[in-house]
């Protein structure tokens, strides 16, 4: 029986697609090189190469740089903000469910040396300047921050001084929380930052009436 004779032809090679990456995973690669190097700093060709994906794509899924950079936000806000916004609870009293809820902001600002702060409240508004889009985008991060802590001071309104404002203070430790990170930004050692969220939260509640002693026992 005769053996069939190999094909020996040459056949050009055709040049391979680029490997297939998740979604998710190229935003967290996007989400790691804005907070790194900021807005300015994270060029398209980098984004292009730390997502693995070419430019054609970044244009179709995202728009422009300033559409991936608004996506990154919301990965951002999805992944790492959003667990830290959990700790204000409620778990425990009003004061020590502030001090988690400083303390893993602190955590998520001093981790990683190579990630110093917060993807908001450093590098957008860093970024937002005379931009409307990224302006909107910042308030309403901004906002939704106030919010939260606004609820969670209604929830703990009993600890708090009887003439407090909720909503006022609510600003004032969404504001006392974006300068920590800012610190973070600078170089502040995390020992010091949470030195600084400790006094926030005693200050915050110092005029706080003491806990209700509890009733008797019936006898």
């Amino acid at each position: 029986m005769t053996q069939p004779t190999p094909d020996t032809t040459r056949h050009p090679r055709t040049r391979g697609r680029p490997r297939s990456v998740a979604p998710q995973q190229a935003l967290d690669a996007a989400v790691r090189l804005f907070w790194t190097h900021g807005y300015d700093g994270a060029s398209l060709a980098r984004l292009s190469r730390q997502m693995q994906l070419p430019r054609a794509s970044l244009y179709q899924s995202y728009g422009d740089k300033e559409g991936l950079f608004l996506a990154a936000i919301q990965r951002y806000a999805e992944t790492r903000q959003t667990p830290v916004a959990q700790a204000l609870g409620p778990q425990g009293s009003l004061s020590s469910d502030l001090r988690a809820f400083l303390d893993a902001a602190i955590r998520l600002a001093t981790a990683d040396p190579a990630t110093p702060g917060c993807l908001i409240a450093c590098v957008l508004a860093d970024a937002a300047g005379n931009n409307p889009r990224l302006r909107r985008e910042l308030a309403t991060r901004f906002a939704a921050l106030e919010s939260r802590l606004q609820d969670r001071l209604i929830a703990g309104r009993a600890e708090l001084p009887a003439t407090a404002d909720p909503a006022l203070l609510a600003l004032i430790l969404a504001a006392t929380t974006r300068g920590l990170m800012l610190r973070a930004r600078a170089g502040a050692e995390p020992d010091s930052l949470r030195d600084a969220a400790r006094v926030m939260v005693d200050l915050l509640c110092l005029a706080a009436p003491p806990p209700a002693a509890p009733p008797p026992a019936a006898t």
